[in-house]
């Protein structure tokens, strides 16, 4: 299957060039099953032997990334906070939210938006998903694009250059990125056994009589 896609990927680029990459880099912001460590790559082995601009790849991967991230962004601040608030009021208990968690993540976001957008669009698998809490935060849309455009900048520029300098062997650039995904993977795993450590499992262990309660769940009194 990924065969497949590396060389529909490769048909694109060489049949469209600049566009062919700004359609794919856009279609891989809202469709991961596209990965940009194919995309990117090629891209920069294709300006590599001469047959495009590197700077010009990188202006269409770049754009292609804006674009991708409107369309998250948009269709998140659609849904907006006051529908998210109203969902997590409603349905938050089955994943354990409360809306305290909302309002601390909500303040956490505003207070760091520059940087979660800006550094979010070069770490893999998250680097589209950042625009979803930009659009629910509605996030000023200026600020949104030029943290977006740099920071995909930044990642389309490493992995373009690297598909300029391997050049046959720019499909090797797929197995560095896929260890950094490795290291994302495992740090999300660990975060969100940790969000069910505290929310699910010590609340009834401590219920229990087994472990002491979390001093985080006490009233003040209780402390």
């Amino acid at each position: 299957m990924l065969d497949d896609l590396t060389r529909w990927v490769t048909d694109v680029v060489d049949a469209l060039g600049y566009a062919g990459v700004a359609f794919l880099v856009a279609l891989e912001s809202v469709f991961p099953p596209i990965p940009s460590e194919i995309v990117l790559p090629l891209a920069g082995f294709v300006a590599g032997r001469g047959d495009a601009s590197f700077l010009g790849m990188v202006a269409a991967a770049t754009a292609g990334s804006v674009v991708g991230a409107w369309i998250l962004y948009g269709f998140s601040a659609w849904i907006g906070p006051v529908r998210l608030r109203r969902f997590v009021v409603r349905r938050g208990r089955w994943f354990g939210v409360k809306e305290a968690d909302l309002d601390r993540s909500e303040a956490w976001f505003d207070r760091r938006a520059g940087a979660a957008v800006l550094i979010g669009r070069c770490v893999p698998l998250i680097r589209s998903l950042v625009s979803i809490p930009a659009g629910f935060r509605r996030m000023p849309l200026l600020r949104f694009t030029l943290y977006t455009a740099l920071g995909s900048a930044i990642w389309n520029t490493a992995l373009i250059g690297a598909g300029a300098l391997l050049g046959d062997r720019w499909e090797d650039v797929g197995d560095y990125v896929g260890l950094l995904q490795w290291v994302v993977i495992v740090t999300i795993v660990a975060g969100v056994s940790y969000f069910v450590w505290r929310r699910f499992i010590r609340p009834r262990l401590a219920a229990a009589g087994d472990l002491p309660p979390d001093p985080d769940d006490l009233t003040s009194e209780q402390r």
